[in-house]
């Protein structure tokens, strides 16, 4: 299995990546963003918003 950021053989330490390095790259893409899918369509985000307060609203606290 090759490394998803630089295609070099996985280290089992470090699978699915090669090293530290392309494992941490990874995880600033996902910090970043770099990974999100793009909403067409604006009411998407308004809709799931709405739904995230209501599921806090009941959720036991």
């Amino acid at each position: 299995m090759a490394c998803p950021i630089c295609e070099k053989p996985t280290e089992t330490a470090f699978r699915p990546f090669c090293s530290k390095r392309c494992a941490d790259l990874d995880l600033a893409k996902w910090f970043n963003g770099g990974y999100a899918i793009p909403a067409d369509a604006p009411e998407d985000a308004e809709e799931l918003e709405i739904q995230l307060q209501q599921a806090d609203t009941q959720k036991p606290h």
